[in-house]
């Protein structure tokens, strides 16, 4: 469930600072985007904007969790993954991004029954 779903029993108060994280994460990811189509070609790596995404999803889950919202698994996935993704470009390594993504939904799907079965929870 997304912090900021509609839950009747979530706090008012939490339910807007999650939907004001959310739309200042958004906002940093445009003007983060209009930077780097700013900049001339070739002076950083292509894999920037995935750094910066990284960045800005792992920075709003931090957010939530200082402020006693619950984290968003999804985001904090994608967010170490784009981190991971955006550092490598910095270091020259050209990672097969969505081949490793693909391999890596596949394994969810996977994994996720086994563990679930594993631990009890259906």
């Amino acid at each position: 469930m997304n912090c900021c779903s509609s839950d009747k029993n979530q706090d008012p108060r939490k339910a807007a600072l999650c939907k004001r994280i959310d739309a200042i994460g958004w906002a940093l990811f445009f003007i983060m985007i209009g930077i780097l189509l700013l900049l001339p070609e070739g002076r950083v790596p292509e894999t920037a904007w995935l750094l910066g995404a990284g960045i800005i999803l792992l920075g709003g889950n931090v957010v939530r969790r200082l402020n006693g919202i619950k984290v968003d698994g999804v985001t904090a996935v994608l967010g170490i993954l784009a981190l991971g993704f955006g550092i490598s470009g910095f270091f020259g390594v050209e990672l097969p991004i969505f081949a490793i993504l693909l391999i890596l939904f596949g394994a969810s799907i996977i994994l996720k029954p086994l563990i679930a079965s594993f631990s009890g929870k259906r």
